[in-house]
């Protein structure tokens, strides 16, 4: 059943969809009266069940016909900041990212960033967003990560509470298998955690040290292998889904 996030709730058990939606579910998808389909309520915790009733030129009429309550979401608040990465890796990382559970994506540009959005970043921005809602729909999500950009690492702000790691390659090679299991050990619902993955060519060695140094992050490596720019961050959800999810 598809999956769409409502911008406002529902007064009664009867609402229209808006032509965005309306056109991806009766022109994409070839809905028609009786089509069901879910909707997220704004407060992305709640979720209805609603069918089309009615259909006229400018307006297809649904009628609430169940309320879901589910858990989908990873139970700690998880960021994950990316370096600037050339082509279509920025796309591909949000759509895979929030498939797995991410619920905010930053990218930052690095030293040894080879493309510079400057101007461009908000339409940039636009883009990943919406590449980002669709995942989200396609998943079965209840919320829709928020994509954000900031134009240096000095620029992040951070809570102290955050557990920070941040995926240093000379800890790949050193055989540093420990820290990314001790992290994910201390978190407990409702914690937060934030990824951090440089771009194509990794971090300068200056840049690791004021991460640890200022912003309290802890280096880590993934595994016995030295994975690229967009397959690092898929894999650190994919075990933190692992050991919060499923191994506990």
């Amino acid at each position: 059943m598809q999956r769409y996030f409502l911008t406002e709730t529902p007064e009664s058990n009867a609402f229209d969809l808006d032509e965005a939606t309306a056109h991806h579910l009766m022109t994409v998808l070839r809905g028609k009266v009786g089509t069901t389909a879910e909707f997220v309520l704004p407060d992305h915790q709640n979720m209805v069940v609603a069918k089309v009733t009615a259909v006229t030129e400018s307006t297809t009429r649904m009628e609430i016909i169940d309320k879901i309550a589910v858990e989908v979401e990873l139970p700690v608040d998880t960021t994950v900041i990316l370096g600037l990465a050339k082509g279509d890796k920025p796309e591909l990382v949000v759509q895979k990212a929030t498939e797995l559970g991410v619920h905010q994506i930053i990218f930052v540009e690095t030293a040894w960033s080879v493309v510079h959005w400057g101007m461009k970043a908000d339409k940039k921005l636009t883009r990943l967003q919406k590449i980002a809602q669709g995942a989200a729909e396609q998943s079965h999500r209840l919320q829709v990560p928020v994509v954000s950009y900031v134009p240096s690492l000095t620029d992040l702000t951070l809570p102290d509470t955050t557990i920070k790691i941040v995926a240093w390659e000379e800890s790949a090679k050193q055989g540093e298998v420990t820290q990314l299991v001790q992290q994910f050990e201390q978190l407990k619902t409702g914690d937060a955690i934030t990824f951090l993955f440089g771009p194509e060519g990794g971090l300068k060695e200056s840049e690791l040290l004021y991460l640890v140094d200022e912003l309290n992050f802890v280096a880590a490596g993934l595994g016995p292998r030295i994975l690229r720019a967009e397959t690092a961050p898929l894999y650190a959800l994919s075990a933190l889904s692992y050991a919060l999810e499923l191994a506990r």
